[in-house]
């Protein structure tokens, strides 16, 4: 594990104390989980620019390929 300091805002230090104690939960458990939810969230929007990114990429290529498609003539 790594040992981190870090400098909390006075109302979210208060309102995370208020909430531990509700919650039977120790301070650096809490923050842990917190930091890991949020990686997660950022993770998940990096992947969802990338894959616009991508798909804008092919899309002049797809439609190219859906409108040959449809220009198949599919007579029995």
């Amino acid at each position: 594990m790594k040992t981190v300091s870090l400098k909390i805002d006075d109302s979210i230090f208060g309102e995370t104390e208020k909430i531990l104690t509700r919650i039977k939960k120790s301070r650096n458990r809490y923050i842990n989980e917190a930091i890991e939810f949020y990686n997660k969230v950022q993770r998940k929007q990096i992947l969802e620019e990338k894959l616009k990114k991508e798909s804008g990429l092919v899309k002049a290529d797809s439609m190219s390929v859906l409108n040959d498609f449809e220009k198949i003539d599919y007579a029995d």
